[in-house]
């Protein structure tokens, strides 16, 4: 009998730890690698987290365009679509952050304007890529999705710039 609760003790002590796994696993985004994972987690301020955010975003267009350019000899159209996937997936989390930031109230103005400054800069890129059509069959669509998204979070921070008031300017007496 003795055997049989320990037995059972122990299968209960390594399903409960399988089934924590997944719940860790689904807290670090999948386009994010482990050290930005932990870089988003440890930034103090909303302003700080926006900036990784475009960095990274910025990241994966860069190695897309390089891509492009240099293509791989093996699994090139999953990497293309890889990267351009998290790229979308970086801008919406800074917009994201964008919409969180106003919520709370946040002194967010620095990642407004540098969001608007950015995802001009990426909607530029992105439709050069679009207009040179270099194996444009191969992520047509994660494109398209990548050109919208990206002005979306442009026009976000051009609202947000409106609806965040700017911070107090102190008068010298």
């Amino acid at each position: 009998m003795k055997n049989i609760a320990m037995f059972c003790f122990s299968l209960l002590a390594i399903l409960a730890s399988l089934t924590s796994a997944p719940a860790r696993a689904a807290e670090q985004k999948d386009y994010l690698s482990a050290l930005e994972a932990d870089k988003i987690r440890d930034a103090e301020t909303t302003n700080d987290r926006i900036k990784l955010f475009l960095t990274f975003a910025e990241d994966r267009l860069k190695k897309f365009q390089y891509e492009l350019q240099h293509p791989s000899s093996n699994k090139h159209p999953e990497m293309l679509n890889a990267l351009m996937n998290a790229y979308v997936g970086c801008v919406d989390d800074a917009a994201d952050l964008v919409q969180l930031g106003i919520q709370k109230q946040e002194n967010i103005r620095p990642g407004i304007d540098l969001m608007a400054s950015k995802t001009k800069e990426f909607l530029d890129a992105l439709e050069k890529v679009s207009a040179d059509g270099v194996e444009i069959d191969i992520y047509k669509d994660n494109l398209d999705d990548a050109i919208e998204g990206t002005h979306d979070a442009m026009n976000d921070a051009e609202k947000a710039k409106k609806a965040v008031a700017p911070p107090p300017v102190r008068r010298k007496n």
